[in-house]
């Protein structure tokens, strides 16, 4: 993938999968083991900067024509792991929400409906040929779900700093597959038993069955993406949501509606700060 341009885009984070080679069938499963020997790969900042700059022309390109052939690589214990981009498979998906989270005028200005409509249509053609399709990344604007947090444990944090050398700052939490999937039972059965039905149990049942999809190998990655390029290195430095997520199921569990409170009140104050700087100019 050509690189666009330096800009920084640091409104997404990431929730990935990555799945073992022995995952894949033929010839895809050759084609990642050779992708995985590359030196150099391109990053999520560049496709994002790419898919950016395909809604500059006139039609704008809101899905890529060409399904991406790239991946993220991560290898652990000598297993080889790959979570493939399917940029034109999340670009139809995100388009499908787009209504609700624009304005007509705005979005008719962006996409325009013929456009928006073409690109339906060749959705629906696609997944007619491939039912059974579904994404290893999930993004996120402005925020990360607090379903996702559920998943993954303060002891997995991983926090660097960054350098003055331009090496930016990163923040992510790696979890095994099986770690996830019994984290996500254990906090849905807690959910259940303690509150109605609402969102954050309808957004982590969505994510339980997602991740159902995968090699029970897997490895699954919570990653700030580019919200650590919006962020203080001091706030970076104190975030520990995954830590306040499991505070406030466990002070459910307990039955200590204070605790869970204070835990609630935590998140929603750190993650209103980031999120208001979707409007900020």
């Amino acid at each position: 993938m050509p690189k666009v341009s330096s800009v920084t885009v640091p409104y997404a984070s990431y929730l990935r999968v990555y799945e073992p080679l022995a995952a894949f069938p033929e010839p895809e499963r050759s084609h990642w083991e050779r992708y995985a020997q590359r030196r150099e790969r391109p990053s999520y900042q560049d496709e994002l900067r790419r898919s950016l700059a395909d809604l500059l022309p006139t039609p704008p390109v809101p899905v890529p024509v060409h399904e991406s052939d790239d991946a993220f690589v991560i290898e652990t214990d000598g297993v080889v792991c790959v979570c493939p981009w399917r940029t034109r498979l999340r670009g139809w998906q995100a388009l499908d929400e787009l209504p609700g989270r624009l304005p007509t005028p705005v979005l008719d200005a962006v996409l325009p409906p013929v456009v928006r409509r073409q690109s339906a249509a060749d959705y629906e053609r696609w997944l007619a040929r491939n039912p059974d399709a579904r994404p290893w990344i999930r993004t996120s604007t402005w925020q990360i779900p607090l379903n996702w947090f559920v998943l993954v444990s303060d002891e997995e944090r991983e926090y660097g700093k960054g350098a003055a050398d331009g090496v930016a700052p990163v923040l992510r939490y790696r979890t095994p597959m099986v770690q996830a999937r019994r984290r996500v039972a254990r906090g849905l059965r807690t959910l259940r038993d303690t509150m109605d039905e609402g969102p954050l149990i309808d957004g982590l049942v969505d994510v339980g069955r997602w991740l159902e999809e995968f090699h029970p190998r897997s490895f699954v990655e919570l990653d700030y993406g580019g919200l650590v390029h919006a962020l203080s290195a001091e706030d970076l430095d104190g975030d520990h949501s995954a830590a306040d997520v499991a505070e406030g199921i466990e002070a459910l569990r307990r039955g200590d509606g204070d605790g869970a409170e204070a835990a609630y009140a935590r998140l929603m104050e750190r993650w209103r700060a980031v999120r208001d700087r979707q409007f900020a100019n």
